[in-house]
């Protein structure tokens, strides 16, 4: 009797921890809660600065107003290095992509809590090229140049919206 008791308590104390872990892994990933997700938007930015880090890159840009002001914002993205990493795009070749002074044109969903801050779900270059694909709800594969999306909306889910430009 008195091993089974402490049989069931040890398994009853081993679930708890389980679950008081998992829960830190289930509320990172609040981008819908954080960010306007509903309403994205475009713009015309020139990159400033871009870290390739975890959980997500981030990067600081400026980009000009529909006054004629410039304006610095940070933004991260959707996806990870490791999906950076499976479409081919080494912490080298990002920052080389996305090095300071680089012209792209960005799809933001701006924080709901205000301010210049932002996620970004694509980016592509001067010429046209998909360097990030993130459109879909999640963290999306980003597509090698000229590539279709792994899953989500994909390169037409650009959306218009408030602050388009």
């Amino acid at each position: 009797m008195n091993t089974q008791r402490c049989t069931l308590l040890l398994g009853a104390f081993l679930l708890g921890v389980v679950g008081l872990l998992s829960a830190p892994l289930a509320a990172h990933h609040g981008s819908n809660i954080s960010y306007d997700t509903e309403n994205p938007w475009m713009t015309t930015a020139t990159v400033v600065s871009f870290e390739y880090r975890n959980p997500h890159p981030w990067m600081t840009f400026t980009r000009v107003n529909d006054k004629g002001e410039v304006e610095e914002w940070t933004g991260e993205l959707v996806t990870n290095p490791t999906f950076l990493l499976r479409a081919g795009w080494t912490k080298s070749r990002s920052e080389a992509a996305l090095k300071p002074g680089t012209v792209v044109e960005l799809t933001l969903a701006t924080a709901r809590a205000g301010g210049f801050n932002a996620v970004v779900r694509t980016i592509r270059n001067e010429q046209g090229e998909l360097i990030v694909n993130s459109g879909g709800r999640g963290g999306d594969a980003p597509a090698a140049p000229g590539e279709a999306p792994a899953r989500g909306r994909g390169a037409g889910a650009r959306g218009g919206g408030a602050g388009q430009q």
